[in-house]
């Protein structure tokens, strides 16, 4: 019997629409909305909030309170029922609404990142929740929560039909193998995070500020409400972030390089290939002993991204080698000229600029420094800038604008030298767009 009129003998037959719903305890995390909106109206007016209190009698506000508790289950529950996802040949459409529907369509080939994510509840009850990040979107959609062996199934499913494998394999094809790159100690975390500035000025401020305004005006409130957001700073940038940072893990696999860390809540995360704009190499003063670093990346459609926390330099220059192939870190960058002190008295010396056949390369910092590494492929447009103060010194910077909405400046290089950067650059990225490889995972 002929095939009908369109479609071939030999063509798989689509993928049929089933809808599937969260895991069971999804309404748990949204039965506090009503409460929580309630909690806001009592701190907004506490007056009017206590003179309505007590004009209630104990048992009505106990069916107060219980009527407020059913209708907050009702609305978790609803919410999670009229929730559904499902995944076609070509896309993952999220139906949510409970009054107002709203439907996504998230093209397959534009998911350029699956990230699973647990929070210390949700770890202790075993489920997990998936943020995708897709190309175009500034805001991560999410599946909250989902078992965590379907979260990890449906993020191996996600990624091998991103990749353009069969569909009829893809559901089956599993989690993508892996090779540990990295794992850094939980001891080197602790070190790096006291040898970091930011700590001591956190923990300075607090232990000054409120003080000082307490001896200033006598007043016992001032310094309470100022040293809160003080102690939150110094436990953010000391035990909070060796908390969010514990058992930071780098392992390569053919969709990435995943980054697994948190002690409370864990994180599983993909730096996608070839979606990375710039790597920035960071070198605090008081790690230059012990010769470590910190890299950070521009991803497009993403921000905060962050490879590794703390390593030795000649691990972190491997484990950047292999998220951009063949490049390597310029040893030597040619400083500004010496005339470029008269614009930025002293600081001038922390400024340098290397382009190798892989990469623009520009560091600033002469304390804190960091190098920024962009692929030429990357670079989407090149200008130069230059002040009155700077044209009557010769020098003018240049500046080199990625895909990732953000810019790497050469600092106060010759006039003469900015002009043939500018020309050369720009030759440098086109040929640069035209060798480059696809983007594309598995592959």
């Amino acid at each position: 019997m002929p095939a009908p009129e369109g479609e071939g003998p030999d063509e798989p037959p689509a993928r049929p629409l089933v809808e599937q719903r969260l895991h069971f305890v999804t309404p748990l995390r949204r039965t506090w909305a009503p409460i929580a909106v309630l909690t806001g109206w009592l701190v907004h007016d506490v007056d009017q909030a206590q003179r309505w209190a007590g004009r209630l009698t104990l048992s009505t506000g106990a069916l107060l309170i219980a009527g407020l508790l059913v209708a907050s289950a009702l609305y978790g529950f609803l919410s999670w029922w009229f929730t559904h996802f499902a995944i076609t040949d070509t896309e993952l459409r999220i139906r949510t609404g409970l009054v107002f529907r709203r439907t996504v369509h998230i093209r397959l080939d534009r998911i350029q990142a699956v990230d699973v994510n647990q929070p210390l509840l949700a770890r202790v009850i075993g489920v997990s929740k998936l943020k995708l990040d897709v190309i175009g979107s500034q805001k991560k959609d999410e599946l909250a929560y989902l078992g965590e062996r379907e979260a990890r199934d449906l993020r191996a499913e996600l990624l091998a039909r991103a990749a353009g494998l069969a569909p009829e394999t893809a559901d089956t094809v599993g989690e993508a193998p892996s090779q540990e790159l990295v794992r850094v100690a939980p001891g080197t975390l602790v070190v790096a995070s006291l040898l970091s500035a930011a700590v001591w000025v956190a923990v300075g401020a607090f232990l000054v500020v409120p003080a000082g305004l307490y001896l200033a005006t006598g007043d016992v409130w001032l310094p309470i409400s100022v040293g809160i957001p003080l102690l939150g700073w110094a436990w953010a940038a000391g035990a909070g972030r060796v908390i969010k940072e514990y058992d930071w893990t780098v392992a390569e696999s053919p969709d990435g390089l995943r980054v697994d860390h948190g002690l409370l809540d864990r994180s599983h995360e993909t730096v996608p290939p070839g979606r990375v704009q710039t790597v920035r190499i960071v070198e605090p003063l008081l790690w230059r002993r012990r010769d470590w670093v910190r890299v950070e990346l521009d991803v497009a459609g993403s921000s905060d991204n962050l490879l590794l926390p703390v390593a030795p330099r000649e691990l972190a220059y491997a484990v950047i080698a292999r998220i951009l192939p063949g490049v390597e870190v310029p040893a030597l960058l040619d400083p500004p000229p010496r005339r470029a002190r008269w614009c930025t008295p002293l600081w001038w010396r922390g400024y340098g600029l290397a382009v190798t056949d892989a990469v623009f390369a520009s560091r600033h910092g002469l304390l804190h420094r960091t190098l920024s590494l962009v692929p030429h492929a990357k670079v989407q447009s090149v200008r130069t800038e230059q002040g009155p103060w700077q044209r009557r010194h010769g020098v003018a910077h240049v500046y080199v604008e990625t895909g990732a909405n953000g810019s790497v400046r050469a600092h106060q290089r010759d006039a003469a030298e900015a002009t043939a950067l500018l020309f050369a650059q720009a030759d440098r990225s086109r040929t640069g767009r035209r060798e480059a490889r696809p983007d594309r995972w598995m592959t």
